[in-house]
């Protein structure tokens, strides 16, 4: 289905896992869709696997906590497609894990919000002014289900990703009224490249906090996100969408 013909998407994280999914279900659906990664060879390689003839993905790289490189992005999106529609503000990392917050080291907590947090305002501070200007549409900010509850040695990560939560509600209100829809979805542990490279055992853990007992794929939070994005979802804006195989719901 054709459901996003004539509209101009942004991914940011494009380079793997969720990003890259979301992005091929963008183009899939009609999109012209820029891939930014902070590896810009992965969004690259992205990019050529889902459109190999190049004429509606354009790959480019992106350090999202860096507001300029963030400004660009949306600047290169509008000379290449003459617009901004949609925008999926994905890119993140972990940071330490297994660390207090009375042990975590200052400059991995501020690295670690540099990118998940202020690079999730960096996104809506730019791609807002270019959706508006296109006539409306619509942002997904990606929380995870660590922005609803509290998860043990990661203290950065889960503020950032509360603090998502709280930015969204904020976002979707002042732009409910402009045309402008803001909403959160919120994962649990995903087949991503980084948990597949885990061992067996690792994996099954993660596996078993889920009651379904198994992890999420990245397709199923493209078609979540493909959803919310749609004008099947028009009347949805300031929520938070948990994709997480019952793992909140404990």
């Amino acid at each position: 289905m054709k459901d996003f013909s004539g509209k101009v998407a942004v991914v940011t994280g494009a380079g793997s896992g969720i990003g890259e999914a979301i992005a091929e279900r963008l183009w899939a659906g009609g999109a012209h869709v820029v891939l930014a990664d902070i590896d810009e060879g992965r969004a690259r390689a992205v990019a050529a696997r889902i459109d190999s003839k190049g004429a509606s993905t354009l790959a480019l790289t992106a350090d999202v906590s860096d507001a300029k490189a963030v400004e660009e992005m949306v600047a290169h999106t509008l000379r290449r497609f003459g617009a901004l529609h949609l925008a999926i503000n994905n890119a993140g990392f972990p940071g330490q894990r297994e660390v207090s917050t009375g042990a975590y080291a200052l400059d991995e907590w501020r690295r670690v919000l540099a990118t998940n947090l202020d690079g999730i305002f960096h996104g809506l501070r730019f791609e807002i002014p270019a959706i508006q200007a296109s006539g409306g549409g619509a942002i997904l900010n990606m929380s995870s289900v660590a922005g609803l509850v509290g998860v043990e040695g990661e203290p950065a990560y889960v503020a950032a990703k509360h603090g998502i939560i709280g930015l969204t509600r904020a976002a979707a209100l002042e732009y409910a009224a402009k045309g402008i829809r803001v909403n959160a979805i919120a994962p649990g542990f995903i087949a991503t490249p980084e948990i597949l490279a885990a061992s067996e055992e690792e994996r099954a853990a993660l596996a078993a906090l889920h009651p379904m007992n198994r992890l999420g794929e990245p397709r199923e939070v493209a078609e979540l996100a493909a959803f919310l994005l749609s004008d099947k979802a028009a009347f949805i804006t300031g929520s938070v969408h948990v994709i997480d195989g019952g793992y909140s719901a404990r």
